[in-house]
């Protein structure tokens, strides 16, 4: 076997296999106590205040904020370049890694929800709702990938996520009602059984190629608040197993240690079982990692 026990993941057109012997692996040192950086818990709140300025701004009124930190503007400013930076770095990876992940499912369902006043506070709307989903995620194998969110026009807490429904509770009711930014009529499909239970929702269908756009208009959101992702299901971000050698178009990636795999590659699982040509159906049943 060519190149055993690969990491092979999806970029939302091609497979993409990494060999485990073009990285390196071994047991790492143990860490000791991370240290709190100074003054990072003063850059975090400038931070997140300049997100409601134009970008062009924002690193400004972080220098700003910071200067009373540092000895002077050199200091200051190499430290809000540096975090800044990091801020980038990480922001890149967790974006890489959730459209990994989000290539790797099935979703079926973009959905909305938000809560009616005569039924939940704002915060036990947010403390149900994650209660629910989880139950529906142990009972009804739901999965998501969602985000709490306020709306800029009102600044009420709703909710966004893509979902893979196998099995729907209540009933999809179609209504129709007006759309006061839009200004225009709407008809959405509204779920009973959360209508019973928080109020107002929208559950549209997906198609494959609305998927990316979705996960787009999430991040959008996470990026702008600050709000951290909302995860559930078993949501792996690699499949394992080996790659034939005739399955390789070619070298990809830095320093070409990665592998990309034609769209009908021999799906081999980690232990040796040839599963068949890659398909969803077939990539199902392989073994995932994270």
């Amino acid at each position: 076997m060519p190149y055993k026990n690969c990491k092979i993941y999806s970029d939302g057109s091609h497979y993409i296999a990494i060999p485990n012997e073009n990285f390196k692996h071994g047991k790492k040192p143990s860490k000791s106590p991370r240290k709190e950086q100074p003054h990072k818990a003063e850059f975090e709140t400038a931070y997140q205040e300049s997100q409601a300025l134009p970008k062009k701004e924002r690193k400004d009124f972080m220098k700003e904020q910071l200067k009373d930190c540092f000895k002077n503007e050199k200091e200051t400013n190499e430290f809000t370049d540096k975090q800044t930076e990091r801020k980038k770095t990480n922001t890149i990876k967790r974006r890489v890694r959730l459209f990994r992940k989000v290539h790797l499912q099935e979703w079926n369902y973009f959905v909305t929800f938000t809560y009616d006043n005569a039924k939940h506070t704002e915060e036990t709307f947010e403390e149900s709702l994650r209660n629910t989903l989880k139950h529906l995620v142990s009972r009804k194998h739901w999965k998501y990938i969602g985000v709490f969110e306020r709306s800029p026009t009102k600044g009420r807490l709703h909710f966004h996520g893509i979902f893979y429904i196998p099995e729907m509770i209540g009933e999809l009711i179609q209504t129709t009602d007006y759309d006061t930014t839009a200004h225009r009529k709407q008809t959405t499909y509204q779920n009973t059984h959360f209508l019973k239970r928080f109020g107002r929702n929208d559950f549209k269908s997906l198609l494959p190629y609305d998927i990316d756009r979705s996960v787009r208009y999430i991040l959008k959101y996470i990026e702008k608040s600050g709000e951290r992702l909302c995860y559930g299901g078993k949501l792996p971000t690699y499949v394992k197993g080996h790659i034939l050698d005739d399955d390789v178009l070619c070298p990809y990636g830095v320093a070409d240690r990665k592998l990309l795999l034609f769209d009908d590659f021999t799906c081999i699982d980690d232990d040796g079982v040839v599963r068949g040509k890659a398909s969803p159906e077939v990539i199902k049943y392989m073994t995932k990692t994270n």
